[in-house]
């Protein structure tokens, strides 16, 4: 069946607009609450983000879950993958994240979480929907559910992400500038950083409610390279605005996104022994990626774009560790899903073990020209599916013998085929991409 409200990540939308709205909160509220109840006594956690209207949506979400019989513990600004760990720590049911990540303050989103602290299972999902299509009803009095704030749960949270790295680490003599994004990792990101030792500067940690990823953050690192090269530190971390995204900057002010993360922790747990299988990327992974993994003999293979894809290729494989170019970055050996600060601590941890920059580290991995043209087509025909496309694409796949690939791709969103070429010849992968994209218009006529 397909899903009316749920998509890859959650229910996202605009604030205002159906169905981010209070009305609709409240029935979701409830329907989550009546089909988490089905598997017996409810308690469910409910966190957010720092936009403005999250105190809206904590409150009939609150109100809902009670009317359905749910007990409700509320934790207040805390990052996504903090949620997750809480959830399973405190053996509820299900927690609940009220964010639209990395989007502006005008959008916002809920996402959920099982009792694992993984994402919630198909059908559960499908019961909450069918639950939305049915009347609104309130338990007898006696059997509301009852309210409460966690209020130690940053500190849990700072002391679970200190304990992914080993007892008695200690990055002394390292300054990193942390950009929090005016978000969820405003308290706890800044605190675990220099309760290991290092030496920290803080930018975008003052949520007005308006100002979430607002020209800061993983989407908007502009800031923080300059601050990286006016302090002189060694590097710079930067987060989104619910903490599940990481990307960083070196001591010259270069971006190092999430491709160049998750190979240098690939690299590191590959070297110590502690690399599980291989390591799962996605379809927009650079192909340098893919090669340097294979110069280690670390198996590599692509999910669909999205953490929940990534996430399900790790569980099939019982491999540990993969992620995208966003630096959205899942460790399996110690957390359930993309955790931004703890994929930033085990970088620092490979860099500390080898003895080396975050510069010189990332040269490993040689990122390959990468040529992206759009083709606009019309509405009936597939030119993806015409047959001289096919032979085209397979046709330059094998010109590239292994050290180049071509990915053909619909637009989710617009009438779009993407036409991406990516291999060592930067002229000679411009001219493929050139080539499949006429022949795309040409068939699009």
């Amino acid at each position: 069946m397909s899903k009316k409200y749920f998509g890859t990540d959650g229910i996202r939308g605009r604030v205002g607009e159906y169905p981010i709205t209070p009305d609709f909160m409240l029935k979701l509220g409830w329907a989550a609450g009546m089909a988490f109840r089905k598997m017996g006594a409810c308690k469910v956690l409910v966190g957010k983000d720092t936009r403005i209207s999250g105190y809206m949506f904590e409150s009939a979400l609150e109100a809902g879950l009670t009317s359905a019989g749910a007990d409700v513990m509320l934790l207040g600004p805390m990052p996504t993958p903090a949620i997750a760990y809480l959830t399973r720590t405190f053996q509820a049911q299900a927690g609940i994240v009220i964010s639209a990540s990395h989007n502006p303050h005008d959008d916002n989103g809920i996402k959920f979480f099982s009792g694992q602290g993984t994402k919630l299972p198909d059908d559960i999902e499908l019961m909450i929907e069918e639950l939305l299509d049915t009347p609104m009803t309130v338990v007898e009095s006696s059997k509301i559910g009852k309210v409460s704030r966690i209020n130690d749960a940053s500190g849990r949270y700072i002391e679970f992400c200190k304990g992914s790295v080993p007892t008695g680490t200690s990055f002394s003599g390292l300054k990193v500038v942390v950009d929090c994004a005016h978000g969820a990792t405003y308290k706890v990101a800044p605190s675990v950083f220099r309760e290991l030792g290092a030496e920290v500067v803080v930018l975008s940690a003052q949520p007005n409610g308006l100002n979430i990823n607002h020209n800061c953050g993983s989407t908007h690192t502009e800031a923080l390279q300059a601050a990286v090269l006016a302090e002189q530190a060694d590097l710079g971390i930067a987060f989104d605005g619910d903490g599940d995204r990481v990307l960083m900057v070196d001591h010259t002010g270069t971006v190092v996104d999430g491709d160049e993360l998750l190979f240098i922790i690939a690299r590191d747990l590959h070297g110590r022994g502690k690399l599980q299988g291989g390591v799962v990327g996605t379809l927009m992974s650079n192909l340098g990626l893919e090669l340097a993994l294979a110069d280690l003999d670390i198996p590599f293979v692509r999910a669909n774009v999205g953490d929940r894809y990534v996430i399900s290729e790790l569980l099939e494989r019982n491999w540990v560790i993969g992620g995208e170019n966003s630096g959205h970055i899942v460790c399996f050996d110690h957390t359930t899903t993309g955790d931004a600060i703890i994929a930033a601590l085990q970088v620092l941890m490979a860099l500390k073990a080898r003895n080396e920059g975050l510069a010189q580290s990332r040269q490993a991995l040689r990122k390959c020209p990468q040529v992206l043209i759009n083709v606009r087509f019309g509405g009936g025909v597939n030119p993806l599916e015409d047959a001289k496309v096919k032979q085209a694409s397979e046709r330059v796949t094998q010109a590239m013998a292994g050290r180049g690939r071509v990915l053909l791709r619909k637009s989710g969103t617009e009438p779009l085929v993407r036409v991406m070429v990516e291999g060592e010849d930067e002229a000679q992968v411009r001219g493929y991409a050139e080539e499949l994209a006429k022949l795309v218009t040409e068939v699009s006529a």
